[in-house]
């Protein structure tokens, strides 16, 4: 199904929304990252190969990508980053308890309040486009 051609005003809603995102003070690589972190955990592999991408012609070194599933491990990360990918992890892998009060409190450590909302709103968002790519059977485009 083409969700674009068959919903077009719900569809141009989201897009409008990524927009704002694309707006707030959340830094456009760590925006990313949350991109990719959060398609590796829901196996999108759509949304994977364009974060990838959008990331590269954004400045980000393949080595930070390649160690960003096990990026608690990698020493390649900030602490500001660290936190986004910790937030990410707890809110796409959300169960009944949420997200820590621990991982929040490094959030708001982190990242002043308008930052703290592009990362709600990236990291929401991200996961709704997995759950429209995957159950959709989008793939992308092949070499």
């Amino acid at each position: 199904m083409n969700l674009a051609e068959v919903a077009p005003e719900m569809y141009h809603a989201w897009f409008a929304a990524e927009s704002a995102i694309r707006r707030s003070a959340l830094d456009p690589t760590i925006r990313e990252l949350v991109k990719i972190r959060a398609s590796q955990i829901n196996g999108c592999v759509y949304c994977i190969d364009m974060h990838t991408t959008d990331a590269r012609l954004a400045g980000e070194t393949e080595k930070r990508i390649f160690q960003l599933g096990a990026w608690r491990e990698s020493t390649l990360y900030t602490a500001q980053e660290r936190a986004a990918l910790a937030y990410t992890d707890a809110l796409t892998k959300l169960g009944q308890e949420g997200v820590s009060d621990e991982i929040w409190a490094e959030v708001e450590k982190q990242f002043e309040q308008g930052a703290r909302a592009g990362l709600v709103g990236v990291a929401a968002m991200i996961n709704l486009w997995n759950r429209v790519a995957i159950p959709l059977r989008m793939q992308p485009e092949k070499l």
